[in-house]
């Protein structure tokens, strides 16, 4: 009898500790030009913007956070480590992260855009790093979408419900946007599966009027177990 109780006791005890809560981390680490859109000049101005967008158990978007890094010129051929310390003429692409909530799941987005107009790219990427990995509510496009949207779109939508008040769709053309990527996270998978890093590469190829770009882009998400302490009253 007071075997089947410790029984008991070890069996309460195991149901009643809870997983640790992950979190999800994005972060950029190369893009190479092997082929530029600009073959006049000879190199390409880019800018990226990123972001994380949690759903819960309910797929009700709660959270999002946003980066981004630019304008940076790239030759062809020439690859840029994104991880590697600051320098006179690189910075790199500092990473965001958010919590993947219970039976939830995470989107991870990127776009990655060819500079035009210098000055208002410059201005707009000001705006995108002042709310780096700033934890917003989801409004506007992410709560009301029925459909799967672009990774554009993702990011475009989490901007706005930081309060930017930036929409990158009203400020790109076709002709901007070079790429874009996304992933989708579900906790029960990433549990199942014990998924601790993830190596997202991308390829964006394309041709705007005479010329053809080619752009191979790697970034990263790590998932952090992170142990929440009981509050004790």
């Amino acid at each position: 009898m007071r075997i089947i109780f410790i029984l008991f006791i070890l069996i309460q005890t195991t149901a009643c500790v809870r997983q640790p809560v992950l979190t999800a981390e994005l972060s950029p680490r190369s893009v190479k030009a092997v082929n530029l859109e600009e073959t006049i000049t000879r190199r390409d101005e880019l800018m990226m913007a990123y972001s994380l967008t949690s759903y819960d158990a309910a797929n009700k978007a709660v959270a999002v956070v946003n980066g981004g890094w630019g304008v940076e010129t790239i030759q062809k051929d020439q690859q840029l480590d994104l991880q590697a310390a600051p320098s006179g003429e690189h910075n790199p692409a500092k990473p965001i992260r958010l919590t993947l909530p219970r039976n939830g799941r995470i989107v991870a987005s990127l776009v990655l855009i060819e500079v035009d107009d210098y000055s208002q790219a410059r201005q707009t990427m000001a705006k995108i790093q002042k709310i780096h990995n700033i934890i917003a509510l989801p409004a506007g496009l992410l709560l009301t979408a029925t459909e799967l949207l672009t990774p554009l779109k993702y990011v475009s939508a989490g901007l706005v419900a930081t309060g930017v008040g930036l929409q990158l769709l009203d400020k790109l053309d076709e002709d901007d946007l070079l790429g874009q990527s996304s992933v989708e996270l579900r906790e029960a998978d990433v549990r199942k599966k014990k998924q601790q890093f993830i190596r997202v590469p991308a390829i964006f190829t394309g041709q705007n009027l005479k010329d053809s770009f080619d752009y191979r882009l790697d970034y990263d998400i790590t998932l952090k177990a992170v142990k929440i302490q009981p509050v004790h009253q």
